[in-house]
């Protein structure tokens, strides 16, 4: 890189002097129109959305639904997922299911389920936040254990 070819993208525009007569092409009103709020000085729109007086789109648009606040949002892992990756670890928590890329983060959350066709035969320790009951049976019955975390 040759520090003497470097241009200038832009150059420093100065600010356009408002209000300074008639030929400076921004004279009289200063580009702000006759009257109304926003013609005044100091006076801003109150907020983004203001509709000149006309009730805001936000109230009147119908609001649907519920969130709950203190629903935990799982990671959710198929065992089917989990027998095609980890055929022989003894072991599988949220560390190993990230390592193998079946979840996004090994800190919130994870549950796993029991979305398997065909037979499973992993005998390992699973370490999860929940389990669904199908999932739990189907783990127990192939000889694992299914523990879970109290995060």
């Amino acid at each position: 890189m040759d520090l003497s070819k470097i241009k200038v993208r832009f150059k420093n525009k100065k600010i356009k002097r408002v209000g300074r007569g008639v030929g400076s092409g921004r004279g009289k009103t200063s580009g702000r129109g006759n009257k109304g709020a926003g013609s005044r000085e100091g006076q801003v729109l109150p907020y983004i959305g203001f509709r000149g007086g006309n009730m805001p789109l936000a109230r009147l648009l119908p609001k649907r639904g519920f969130h709950s606040p203190v629903a935990k949002e799982f990671q959710v892992v198929n065992l089917k997922d989990i027998a095609l990756r980890l055929k022989d670890a003894p072991e599988i928590n949220p560390v190993v299911l990230r390592q193998v890329n079946l979840i996004k983060n090994d800190k919130k959350p994870v549950k796993i389920l029991a979305s398997i066709k065909d037979a499973f035969n992993l005998k390992a320790v699973f370490k999860a936040d929940s389990f669904s009951e199908k999932a739990k049976k189907i783990i127990e019955g192939a000889g694992g254990k299914a523990d879970c975390l109290k995060r």
